[in-house]
């Protein structure tokens, strides 16, 4: 089972090269790659995971589909004919994984959704005494433990070295507060669907982090949908506050890295193949679980 870890499409100038996609410029508009590279800790790993990028744009097909009526977004295609027509010759390895989307200006911060209180604002919860980034919340909080509601948390976008959990008046700051509270309003109406939607499934969406764009016609969602990737997505029938939870995300590849001896600094380590498997696992079942479809390797 091959990995895809960079492209080249005949007849389009270089790619725009990111931790996981490749983006084309087709003129009007982009061609997105989604290839299979895995990132922890702000590096990219040796080694991927095999179908890890198809599974990452056809989970985001779906949702953006879902949630159309939400936020307009990016997608115009991922239409196989359509993309092949965008190609100067056939390109049979961007099967599955590619998108036509829609050109944006990026908004210079993350809009980051939360249900539950873990990772880095849990951190940040139990250092600053409950009080984050503007936030009150209850006291007495443990790691994974449901907030009363979803909170909109924005981030910074580094450019090197990790994001940064800001304040809404920070993000005001960044990008206009008409801006702000658009994106906000969206993060949270996208993050309760998408919660209820996973719930019903067995699946917890603990967090989930979104990007939106402007264009001549207003605000529109990009990047990506509700991934392993961007997102917490914990096993509703073993969740348990207070406990490292049973996850179908990256998180396990995280856990991994903590007990190797690596500092986190770039060039990311070799995965071995039990965990590059049982990655493409929990993929995979997310995937199925969550869109009701049979994901197939192409």
């Amino acid at each position: 089972m091959p990995e895809l870890l960079h492209t080249a499409v005949f007849g389009l100038p270089p790619a725009r090269i990111g931790k996981v996609r490749e983006v084309y410029d087709l003129g009007n508009e982009l061609l997105i790659v989604a290839t299979d590279r895995i990132s922890a800790f702000d590096c990219v790993m040796a080694n991927g995971i095999p179908d890890k990028g198809r599974i990452l744009n056809q989970m985001s097909a779906f949702w953006f589909e879902q949630f159309g009526d939400v936020c307009p977004n990016h997608v115009i295609s991922v239409s196989e004919s359509d993309i092949q027509a965008r190609c100067k010759q056939p390109q049979p390895e961007l099967a599955g994984r590619a998108t036509i989307a829609r050109k944006a200006e990026p908004l210079p911060i993350e809009c980051v959704a939360r249900g539950y209180i873990t990772g880095s604002l849990f951190k940040e919860y139990r250092a600053q005494g409950g009080k984050v980034h503007g936030l009150d919340l209850p006291p007495g909080l443990v790691d994974s433990e449901r907030l009363p509601e979803p909170i909109f948390t924005p981030a910074t976008k580094a450019q090197e070295g990790h994001d940064e959990n800001i304040s809404f008046d920070k993000a005001v700051d960044l990008v206009g507060r008409e801006a702000a509270e658009f994106v906000r309003e969206k993060t949270l109406e996208i993050y309760q669907r998408a919660s209820d939607h996973a719930l019903a499934r067995g699946i917890i969406l603990a967090d989930t982090k979104f990007e939106f764009g402007r264009t001549a016609n207003g605000i529109i969602w990009i990047d990506e949908a509700l991934t392993p990737d961007s997102s917490r997505f914990w096993n509703a029938d073993a969740y348990l506050p207070g406990k490292s939870q049973a996850s179908y995300d990256k998180q396990f590849v995280r856990d991994y890295l903590e007990t190797i001896d690596w500092d986190k600094r770039p060039p990311g380590p070799t995965l071995p193949p039990e965990i590059v498997d049982r990655t493409r696992a929990k993929y995979v079942e997310a995937f199925e679980r969550l869109t009701g479809q049979t994901f197939g390797a192409q």
